[in-house]
């Protein structure tokens, strides 16, 4: 008997970008995705800055199937690839945790997470928002787009004319949703535009 729900890793890092992290899972419960969510230490005290709101009480107003996991528990079964899931998002994806599994370091369970999904063949999606790139940085990205990994940085598109940070924070989502075969309706795909439109 198959699976009905999909199940996703999202891992939440201490880099700045909380606001495209909830989107994501905003999205991943509109699509009954059973979401698994390891948040950092440094991913709440950012939160609480950018937002003014913690992980906490922010989940407290979501509906949907989140099992919330400690990113220090290494014997959580997310750390085991005998456990099956469909795929893991890490949002923001801060530098450190991208050069720690880049080089195989799991000091953590967002950081062995992502090492079982790559040693597994399982769908990994990275959106870092470190800027500018040093080589180091972009040397990792390689490194870990050759082991199987998607690097998806949260550079929105303007073609869907967007109205507001809302409609730019959406298409994000929308995308980084797409990297893992999950449809959103946030999606605006680029359309042929006809000679009489640009005249």
């Amino acid at each position: 008997m198959g699976r009905e729900r999909k199940k996703i890793i999202l891992g939440v890092t201490g880099a700045s970008g909380t606001v495209i992290a909830r989107q994501v899972l905003s999205d991943l419960l509109e699509v009954n995705i059973e979401i698994h969510l390891i948040i950092s230490d440094w991913a709440d005290q950012v939160a609480t800055r950018e937002t003014g709101i913690s992980w906490d009480s922010w989940l407290r107003s979501q509906t949907g199937r989140i099992v919330l996991q400690d990113w220090n528990n290494m014997a959580s079964p997310l750390a085991s690839g005998s456990n099956f899931y469909d795929g893991m998002i890490i949002v923001p994806c801060s530098m450190g945790t991208l050069g720690g599994i880049s080089a195989g370091i799991s000091r953590n369970l967002i950081e062995r997470a992502a090492d079982v999904s790559l040693k597994e063949r399982r769908p990994l999606v990275l959106v870092p928002r470190e800027a500018p790139f040093n080589r180091i940085h972009l040397s990792n990205m390689l490194n870990l787009t050759d082991a199987g990994a998607v690097i998806l940085p949260p550079i929105p598109s303007f073609y869907h004319k967007p109205a507001s940070m809302e409609d730019l924070l959406a298409q994000i989502s929308a995308r980084i949703l797409k990297s893992l075969n999950i449809r959103s309706e946030n999606l605006k795909p680029w359309a042929e535009v006809s000679p009489s439109e640009n005249q």
